[in-house]
């Protein structure tokens, strides 16, 4: 997959080269042409003190390729300014290379990447919003058939990560480490036939077929 990345300067980062040594350097202001008809992510640089508004033309050049935003001070205002544009990912600048090839690997199979912490804000709410809307009996009914296909520890670590628990909190109330919370939820992940946290939540609230 081909990689673009947008910033003030060519002075690409040690770690962007590392997590994707093929990717294209691009100036502002001074862009060529991306390749329409070639597949591919690009990653726009938001400085610390920018406005948002100064991606606005480096995300028109994109408009058909998923974007990706590299912020040097993010947060969560940041992100959902990025996803309202249309943006299908935010991160931060100096994230570590086994980051990005994983944010890379989710924006490119069509899901979106927003940070763990607005994450579990959404899967939470998410979880709370379906779980007062929809009647207890088709709850029961519509979770025996995403039960049937985990394991045991799997459906605990499932569905305390669907209550919007970070790794963390479910490896301190289960009493694993969260490397195992990991395993179980990449696990739950492949059975499931799901990408993220979210749609984790929407699963097991019979939101999600």
């Amino acid at each position: 997959m081909k990689h673009w990345i947008i910033d003030v300067d060519k002075n690409a980062l040690p770690t962007w080269l590392e997590a994707m040594p093929g990717a294209a350097l691009l100036v502002r202001n001074d862009l060529p042409s991306i390749s329409l008809g070639e597949p591919g992510i690009v990653w726009c640089r938001l400085r610390a003190g920018e406005d948002f508004a100064v991606l606005a033309r480096d995300m028109a050049h994109a408009v058909s390729h998923q974007v990706v935003i590299l912020c040097d001070d993010l947060n969560e205002e940041l992100v959902m300014q990025a996803l309202s544009l249309g943006a299908a990912g935010c991160c931060n600048t100096h994230a570590a290379p086994e980051v990005l090839r994983q944010i890379a690997l989710v924006v490119g199979n069509g899901g979106l990447w927003i940070g763990q912490s607005l994450l579990q804000r959404l899967v939470g709410t998410t979880s709370r919003l379906l779980g007062q809307r929809a009647p207890a009996e088709e709850n029961a009914a519509e979770g025996s058939a995403w039960v049937a296909l985990l394991s045991e520890r799997e459906v605990q670590v499932a569905r305390l990560v669907a209550g919007g628990a970070s790794n963390k909190e479910v490896a301190n109330q289960l009493a694993i480490t969260e490397r195992t919370v990991k395993a179980h939820l990449t696990a739950a992940f492949e059975k499931l036939g799901i990408r993220d946290r979210l749609q984790l939540s929407l699963r097991i609230n019979g939101r999600l077929p």
